[in-house]
């Protein structure tokens, strides 16, 4: 049997790829199992640089495998709730937690359909590129869900309350354009230009102050729960961390010889 989800890891770069593209990578209740245990794996790494998420053949995801839904619907609606409320417990929230908590950045690279939880996974990764071609929607009205994968918790943060709940109410498609208007993606290339656009970005973070960029991810994930002054005192505590170690020296002493810094994180 095909691994649903599959994990490479080199140099510090790891490489999460959705595999099962048959089914346009849409979410079984197999997957959801290994996409825990894999971002339980990346969040027990001290290694890592960056991570890159991605959808095997011409997809990213297109939601949840109604075809495994479909198996539950001859329980009754008690144990259905019961059934569906441990899954995403136990696979849909820690995956989405693993991420968030990561202290690299995470890239989406998407292309094809970006539907349900594949939405909700793109918007849970920090940094999100996708092809010209990528089509995206909440989709979760059109099976009378309400959305999971922290997408109600995501979405009006980056697209604002009112475009939020249109997006989930009315779950329509909107193409890749829309999606950087929104703020849901952050570049679009053309297609053929998707996997270089990516190494780029990966290369850059690579090469910049790892420990850095994770006070900036901490500082942002923290900012929605803080009051101004104390994410005024977080800051500054961050700040001066930074300021003590040897990538700061390196920053300065590279500007002032107008040169490119050699972090080493």
């Amino acid at each position: 049997m095909t691994a649903p989800i599959l994990l490479d890891i080199d140099a510090g770069v790891a490489r999460l790829t959705l595999n099962r593209p048959a089914s346009l990578n849409a979410l079984s209740f197999d997957m959801m199992a290994a996409l825990s245990e894999t971002t339980g794996q990346l969040a027990r790494r001290t290694d890592l640089r960056v991570v890159v998420i991605a959808g095997a053949g011409e997809h990213f995801m297109a939601g949840g495998d109604l075809k495994d839904f479909a198996s539950q619907l001859h329980l009754s609606p008690e144990s259905r709730l019961a059934s569906f409320r441990a899954t995403i417990e136990q696979h849909i929230n820690p995956s989405i937690e693993a991420l968030a908590n990561l202290p690299v950045p995470v890239i989406a690279r998407v292309q094809g359909a970006c539907a349900g939880f594949g939405l909700s996974l793109a918007l849970a990764c920090d940094l999100v590129l996708a092809a010209d071609s990528a089509y995206f929607t909440t989709a979760y009205a059109s099976i009378a869900l309400s959305g999971d994968g922290g997408v109600s918790w995501l979405l009006p943060r980056i697209a604002g309350r009112h475009k939020a709940f249109e997006l989930l109410l009315l779950a329509e498609r909107f193409d890749a354009a829309e999606a950087q208007r929104l703020g849901v993606v952050n570049k679009v290339v053309p297609l053929g230009g998707l996997d270089d656009a990516v190494a780029g970005l990966v290369q850059r973070i690579v090469a910049g102050p790892r420990e850095t960029y994770a006070e900036m991810k901490r500082l942002l994930n923290q900012s929605a729960c803080h009051s101004l002054d104390a994410q005024l005192q977080l800051e500054a505590e961050a700040f001066a961390r930074c300021a003590a170690r040897p990538d700061f020296d390196e920053g300065i002493n590279a500007f002032l010889g107008k040169r490119k810094p050699r972090f080493n994180g």
